[in-house]
């Protein structure tokens, strides 16, 4: 009998779409076929994987390149790594009625209405940086689209590949607007882990990589058999939601054809650590961009 190496693996949310890879890479056995027995771990709301990495609780884990930034500036003992990026542009959406008719996302902003956001999110303070103090009343983001789907005048955001799907499947009628296309744009859903973890077990942390990117290449090409695990898991979603929102991702997911799935840039890493810097979320200059991804 073969024996696998056990690691687990931190999501920062519930199973939903934008984890499909880790999921597939989990169920088909490309894990396996590394050698590896992964288990994941669900998160939920405020579940603070980059802190845990930081401190050595966890080897692996999901996070966001802003989190990897801002943790390198206050942690610089053991800097968490970035390993793999599941998307490459942020899918991260303000979800608003499409009765309402804004046309771009500064005119959700200047008018009035309630905005359910995370006010100490990155992308807020550039958002607040870029248009000033919004006119909208902006309350505490709780997760979920039943405030939305109750209130006309209520924004809020999301996950280009959830809220919206089930907005519109509870009645509602959305318009969504990229926070990316705005200039902001971080890595998003990525797997990282500790240069601790990376210099102790790189031939694991390889392995891990490499049934990371064959499962999210098999969760493109066929979401069906994990979508049906996940919502098994997350009985919040049914699978029709998830198939929706499998589809809706998938070009913010796909690189180039002269890139492999997850690959990263040292371009981006350096404008988005000097963006981080100017909104003074980093009380030192940026490390150099080599020593946040791998």
């Amino acid at each position: 009998m073969p024996t696998f190496t056990p690691v687990t693996l931190a999501l920062n949310w519930k199973a939903e779409p934008e984890f499909g890879g880790f999921y597939a890479g989990q169920i088909l056995n490309h894990y396996r076929d590394q050698g590896l027995d992964v288990k994941i771990q669900e998160g939920g709301s405020g579940t603070p994987t980059i802190q845990m990495l930081a401190s050595g609780k966890l080897d692996f884990a999901i996070v966001s390149a802003d989190e990897i930034i801002i943790s390198q500036d206050r942690n610089k003992n053991n800097k968490v790594i970035a390993l793999f990026a599941t998307y490459q542009k942020s899918p991260y959406i303000i979800m608003t009625h499409a009765e309402r008719n804004f046309k771009s996302l500064k005119d959700v902003w200047t008018s009035e209405g309630i905005l359910s956001m995370q006010s100490g999110l990155p992308y807020y303070k550039f958002l607040l940086n870029k248009w000033g103090k919004p006119k909208a009343k902006i309350v505490p983001y709780l997760g979920g689209v039943g405030n939305f789907v109750n209130d006309k005048t209520f924004s809020q955001q999301g996950f280009i590949s959830t809220e919206p799907v089930s907005a519109e499947r509870a009645g509602a009628k959305t318009k969504n607007f990229i926070i990316a296309d705005e200039g902001f744009n971080p890595y998003l859903v990525i797997l990282a882990t500790t240069e601790k973890t990376l210099k102790e077990k790189p031939e694991l942390v390889k392995k891990l990589i490499q049934g990371t990117r064959n499962g999210w290449q098999a969760y493109l090409n066929s979401p069906e058999a994990t979508n049906k695990h996940m919502a098994q898991i997350n009985k919040a979603l049914d699978f029709e939601t998830f198939q929706k929102g499998a589809s809706l991702q998938k070009d913010l997911i796909i690189t180039t054809k002269n890139e492999a799935l997850g690959s990263m840039t040292k371009e981006r890493w350096e404008a988005l650590s000097q963006q981080i810097f100017e909104l003074k979320l980093i009380k030192n200059k940026p490390n150099s961009a080599e020593s946040y991804f791998r």
